[in-house]
């Protein structure tokens, strides 16, 4: 297979994995040596080992970072500091897709990012909804209530007998009175953890302080 007829045929492909190319040819071996040389010279971006993307001249579809982040390590949802932003609940640019996972903790780079997982018990693994990104792809979101929760849990130690001045000392944290008090109290009690109920308890009184 030719470029032209490659990009013809996955052109509207948000991403190409290694199972489409079995169903657009029966010598897929040498379609990925194809693959290989068509990265050199910057006609594909290899995301991580079978899964490509068109270049960004090429492509019709140009598919938002939290999809690319679903889609590189699965089961996952973005959570942690990039939902945070994307929530608007801390003000800082956050360049990293942070997810989590009931997979091990691991990080991809690639020409798109850099894209960070870390590792949540399959009881933790909740609290996220789908959406789309402006092309309609399906994307995995923690819910803004389990995004701060995932983040503290994930930084226990930095929040460990600190007073509650660490949410905007520390770390900022903004718009917190948009966070519905009895989905983070709902969500908080299933991490069975009592270090982490205590920050939770501080978290909840400091945003009864910040509304009052």
């Amino acid at each position: 297979m030719k470029y032209l007829e490659f990009k013809e045929v996955f052109g509207e492909f948000p991403l190409i994995s290694s199972s489409h190319l079995f169903n657009v040819t029966s010598k897929p071996r040498s379609l990925r040596n194809r693959l290989t040389a068509w990265q050199r010279k910057g006609l594909v971006v290899k995301l991580r080992r079978g899964l490509y993307i068109l270049n960004e001249r090429e492509r019709k579809v140009n598919p938002s970072r939290i999809f690319i982040a679903n889609a590189l390590y699965s089961p996952s949802y973005v959570s942690s500091e990039y939902a945070l932003g994307y929530y608007d609940l801390i003000p800082e640019r956050v360049r990293d897709v942070t997810s989590v996972t009931t997979k091990k903790t691991t990080k991809f780079e690639n020409p798109l990012g850099t894209f960070r997982y870390q590792h949540l018990k399959p009881e933790l693994f909740f609290g996220f909804i789908q959406t789309q990104d402006e092309n309609g792809l399906p994307l995995l979101v923690a819910e803004p209530e389990k995004a701060i929760l995932d983040f503290i849990y994930l930084n226990l130690q930095d929040f460990r007998d600190k007073e509650r001045d660490v949410f905007t000392v520390s770390y900022r944290f903004q718009n917190l009175e948009n966070l519905r008090r009895a989905r983070l109290e709902l969500f908080g009690k299933r991490y069975r953890n009592k270090v982490f109920l205590s920050v939770m308890g501080n978290l909840l009184a400091f945003i009864a302080r910040e509304g009052s």
